[in-house]
């Protein structure tokens, strides 16, 4: 019995709390300021303004608050290759996992990569690309994002092996790693070239290397 009544809360003791604290959600949108405040920065071409005062200032929140949600300008540019994430993986994730033929899931890839890219995003990953070239830690981080983002076309091309592997030719000429891999290597090309103002249209391009791809590994091809 004393043991029951010690475990009970009197009717003094305040009620247990549900959902998370306020000082959670208000320091989450802290936190996203100062991510909106360095994609800011960073899509802005200029390397030299990009600290972690600058990123507070433009933000409205103090330094110390920035250091204490990010230790330094690197942690600040890890946020953002997370945060842009949703905007060039997903949609090439989920263009190759939703159901369909490998037709017409590299019709939805083609149809995906044949949209001109945001000015925003592009200058990001190039300000992205030239951190990577100077810290080990945004290298690792950006090389992971590509290597997930190169892993679609790899596990589009899975879908054509197990298209292959379902009928008579057993698909044993289907090497996905290989055809994934050469196909995102164009798109990266394609996309260089567009940075360039080259006036190549990705869509015939990438439309007609994946179906020569796809030819390619036709039994008795």
């Amino acid at each position: 019995m004393a043991a029951s009544a010690q475990d009970s809360p009197g009717p003094s003791a305040p009620p247990a709390r549900s959902g998370r604290p306020r000082a959670s959600a208000k320091g989450e949108q802290t936190r996203a300021r100062l991510i909106a405040a360095a994609r800011t920065l960073l899509a802005g071409g200029v390397g030299e303004r990009f600290t972690t005062r600058n990123v507070a200032a433009l933000s409205g929140v103090s330094h110390g608050m920035c250091h204490y949600h990010f230790q330094d300008r690197t942690d600040l540019v890890l946020a953002v290759v997370t945060d842009i994430r949703p905007e060039w993986i997903h949609p090439l994730e989920e263009a190759v996992s939703a159901p369909g033929s490998f037709a017409e899931r590299a019709d939805r890839v083609v149809e995906l990569l044949s949209r001109p890219e945001g000015a925003e995003l592009s200058h990001l990953h190039s300000a992205l690309h030239w951190h990577a070239l100077n810290d080990e830690r945004v290298r690792e981080s950006l090389e992971a994002e590509y290597r997930r983002w190169r892993g679609c076309f790899v596990t589009l091309f899975q879908v054509l092996a197990d298209e292959r592997d379902a009928g008579p030719g057993r698909g044993r000429d289907v090497d996905p790693l290989a055809l994934g891999e050469a196909v995102a290597a164009a798109v990266d090309g394609l996309a260089a070239a567009e940075s360039l103002g080259s006036e190549v249209d990705s869509g015939p391009v990438l439309r007609t290397l994946i179906r020569t791809l796809a030819a390619g590994t036709r039994p008795g091809a």
